[in-house]
């Protein structure tokens, strides 16, 4: 038996790779996009792969399931729980088998047992693995978005991103009832989610591979809460708002995501037609390192510099259905290659091409002005704020403004952005605040480019504010 991880970073999502080695069979749980990437991590193992499946209907990347299912010829399985609502609309595909609870299902010499463990989502499903030659009993659980390691699932989700009103606290009822059915297994099993450290999937997601349910019992807050209404309370509790794009993804796993013939180079785009591209109402993200950006950057830009969190901030203020432009020093460095496989793998898939450094050189000699970032620093944005001169949006999440924030800031999460930007006056100052100066940054190019003009970056957001040892106010 050979189990393989196959982790997307920019995610933090893990999908498996499950294969019997005698029979050089596999499956695939939790596929994304990337369906080349997982086919040369099957055929690099001597495996074909015959089965696969997903544990529920994702919400932060597009799954690659279907497709990696038509490109390989294998069985496509799909959960049949959670009700109206959340059946699949392409279940009566020809090489689809619906999966209920206490469903099965082998792989060369491999069993799947398929437990229904709803919560995070009504649909969700968990897989108990069993290595026949080697035992009758189970080896472990591929346990998706339902248990973490030191976290489970949230189960807000739904409402939250879905905009199904009314249903968190039931849904965190449900998961509770679903960590019952668990704890009644053995110790031993080695447990497998689906995310890592960094997902927005839940709250403190712990940045190991995989753990075992006698590990969790001790260390996992969610199997250790006393009592249904102490979960419920804890598991609702400083969410972090999730990023605006996950409520589409809902409808695309669910409709079923168009397939993609590989993730292809982009296109370098002549210089001068930068200009075209903003005229046209295309998005134009420029992924360059932020203190490049803040020196110089075409106006109308969106200034994301491409890192660890491209991906969220991204999915939190492009329009989903946008056609899109990549700006980077090098069109055909790796930063673009990996920035455009990121926007992929969340459903852009409208991306044109990428322009050079040399269409911001095209810009300034056309006659047409570069901008400047303008900062202020945290003294000077106290004296400002003290007088009315200008008002401090904060673009944290809620859990982080709890613990400490600027008095008489507004509070206005990043992902929440594009929808309440109505609430940001354009007649005043506004000075944008974050941690540090990274998200605060974003939402400033984003204000800028719906024609805000009066607008400042905190000069290492609220991290400085602190140390300068400013008034801090803490509290929902």
């Amino acid at each position: 038996m050979l189990i393989k991880r196959l982790f997307d970073e920019p995610l933090a999502q893990a999908a498996w790779l499950v294969g019997c080695q005698a029979t050089s069979t596999a499956c695939v749980i939790d596929p994304n996009r990337d369906v080349d990437a997982i086919m040369a991590a099957a055929d690099a193992e001597g495996l074909r792969i015959t089965h696969v499946t997903e544990t529920h209907i994702h919400a932060d990347f597009v799954s690659g399931a279907r497709d990696l299912a038509r490109r390989t010829g294998a069985r496509l399985l799909l959960s049949d729980e959670g009700g109206e609502g959340w059946q699949y609309a392409f279940r009566g595909d020809a090489n689809v088998t619906l999966l209920k609870e206490g469903s099965s299902f082998g792989v060369g010499n491999l069993r799947f047992d398929v437990m229904h463990t709803p919560g995070h989502t009504p649909e969700h499903v968990s897989f108990l693995l069993t290595d026949l030659p080697a035992s009758d009993r189970p080896i472990g659980v591929f346990t998706g978005d339902f248990i973490f390691v030191g976290d489970v699932g949230r189960p807000d989700l739904l409402e939250r991103a879905a905009h199904v009103a009314g249903t968190m606290e039931a849904s965190a009822r449900a998961l509770y009832a679903s960590l019952q059915r668990v704890k009644q297994l053995p110790d031993y099993l080695q447990l497998w989610p689906g995310h890592g450290a960094g997902s927005a999937c839940g709250k403190a997601l712990g940045a190991v591979p995989s753990t075992t349910l006698g590990y969790e019992r001790i260390v996992n807050w969610a199997l250790t809460a006393k009592t249904e209404d102490a979960f419920v309370a804890e598991v609702l509790a400083g969410q972090p708002e999730p990023p605006a794009y996950f409520a589409q993804m809902k409808r695309l796993n669910r409709d079923g995501a168009p397939p993609l013939d590989g993730f292809p180079a982009l296109a370098v785009l002549p210089p001068f037609g930068l200009a075209e591209a903003i005229a046209s109402g295309a998005t134009v993200i420029d992924i360059r390192r932020s203190p490049e950006r803040h020196k110089h950057h075409v106006p109308g830009t969106l200034g994301i510099s491409y890192g660890k969190s491209f991906s969220t901030y991204a999915g939190s203020v492009v329009p989903f259905d946008s056609t899109v432009y990549l700006l980077a020093n090098e069109p055909r460095g790796q930063r673009v290659t990996k920035a455009a496989h990121n926007l992929r793998n969340i459903g852009y898939d409208h991306i044109v091409g990428a322009f050079g450094g040399d269409a911001l050189e095209a810009w300034a000699k056309s006659g047409r002005a570069l901008a400047q970032t303008n900062v202020i620093e945290p003294a000077d944005a106290a004296r400002e704020l003290e007088a009315g001169t200008a008002i401090i949006v904060d673009v944290r999440k809620s859990s982080e403004w709890a613990e400490g924030h600027v008095g008489g800031a507004t509070l206005v999460p990043l992902p929440q952005l594009m929808e309440r930007m109505a609430e940001i006056p354009r007649d005043r100052p506004v000075i944008l605040q974050c941690q540090g100066g990274g998200r605060s940054g974003v939402a400033l190019s984003v204000l800028a480019a719906h024609g805000y003009t009066k607008l400042r970056n905190l000069s290492g957001g609220f991290d400085a504010w602190r140390a300068a040892g400013l008034a801090v106010e803490s509290g929902a």
